[in-house]
């Protein structure tokens, strides 16, 4: 029963495809030495295909239901029932019992290649509308990641976004309620409403009012998104709207510290909004996260620990410091697999940045 070219067995088809063999074998020798009278094990090789059909292709599922017909069909020889129209009933059965553990393998194997898919389209689509970061803006060092979650993880709604000009520089990170290539659909609206009331001169709970107010039309009874809003405009303070998120960490003086700032409900679902300031330095750090990263469990079911990642936070560059997070996280799941997307942001406050403005090297002024 070999494989195809562009088949790659996983761990679970080598054990499923282990246990069939193994089942086929042991039924074989069981049923050569018991008296075939008054028991007969004939029937239970058909239990082969359908462990087979669970896990296998269809083609590998076929070749065990041979094997298993034509088992029954020679253990008519020794059990003295060759030619018995019982015997001729067990091997049907076992016949049409296989027949149908390959139709179930097939079905199975469009299915899971269908919904492969649509997770690698929907995947496609969320990294498409997440926006390319500059290494600075303003008067913060930003670092950001998004890392999608295991295999079988159907892709989620994380996002995030900012927005930076010479009045402001502002940053969202979120996550919209749902799975696949909907709840991408509903992150590239909440990115849109973000710019467009980012742009305003509005506080920051009135960004998020506004924004709520933009994305409820397009949201069903049970759709909303949590989101976390920053303005890191002053290099010494920076103003925090939480909806519904996974308050943010600050890291300062190799310390984490999370912001429980008050929080509201999750856009979508209607305000009211407020907006918190925080005093930070230069040198010190803000970890805007979603919840992949809150809620990642270990084997014993215990959370990553969010406010302990201070030091990990502070050694190297932002981007050196994201990758070291990453690792602990990986760390602290089993198998290194995440159960779920996760996107953070970290954000260094630089200090006071001077702006110089260089004159046109030529050509005619503007006025």
């Amino acid at each position: 029963m070999p494989w195809r070219r562009d088949q790659r067995p996983g761990r679970s088809q080598v054990v499923g495809a282990g246990l069939a063999a193994a089942w086929l074998g042991a039924v074989t020798v069981a049923d050569a030495l018991v008296p075939g009278d008054p028991v007969v094990l004939t029937p239970l090789l058909v239990i082969a295909p359908l462990i087979a059909c669970a896990v296998l292709p269809a083609t590998v599922t076929a070749g065990f239901a041979v094997v298993a017909v034509v088992l029954a069909a020679v253990a008519g020889v020794w059990d003295g029932s060759w030619g018995d129209p019982q015997q001729v009933v067990r091997v049907l059965d076992v016949a049409l019992v296989s027949g149908v553990a390959v139709a179930v393998a097939a079905v199975r194997v469009r299915r899971e290649q269908h919904l492969a898919r649509v997770e690698v389209i929907a995947e496609v689509a969320q990294r498409a509308v997440l926006p390319t970061f500059p290494k600075e803006a303003g008067c913060v060092a930003i670092g950001v990641r998004y890392v999608s979650a295991a295999k079988d993880a159907v892709v989620g709604g994380d996002l995030y976004d900012y927005f930076h000009s010479a009045a402001r520089t502002r940053f969202l990170v979120g996550d919209v309620r749902g799975k696949g290539i909907a709840a991408v659909e509903q992150a590239a609206r909440v990115i849109r409403a973000f710019r467009q009331s980012a742009a305003q001169p509005l506080a920051m709970s009135a960004v998020a009012a506004d924004m709520g107010a933009y994305l409820a039309p397009f949201f069903d009874d049970e759709e909303f998104v949590t989101a976390l809003l920053v303005d890191a405009t002053d290099p010494g303070e920076v103003l925090l709207t939480s909806c519904g998120h996974p308050p943010p960490l600050l890291v300062s003086g190799g310390r984490g510290e999370l912001l429980y700032a008050p929080v509201g409900l999750p856009l979508g679902l209607g305000g009211p909004y407020e907006e918190v300031t925080v005093r930070w330095r230069a040198g010190d750090r803000l970890l805007m996260y979603t919840d992949g990263l809150s809620e990642a469990r270990d084997a014993r079911g215990e959370f990553f620990p969010v406010e302990e990642a201070g030091p990990i936070l502070t050694a190297g560059s932002v981007e050196e410091a994201l990758e070291a997070l990453l690792r602990a996280v990986r760390a602290h799941v089993p198998r290194g697999d995440l159960g779920d997307d996760l996107a953070v942001i970290l954000l260094e406050n630089l200090g006071l940045v001077e702006e110089v403005e260089a004159a046109p090297a030529g050509g005619p002024s503007q006025t």
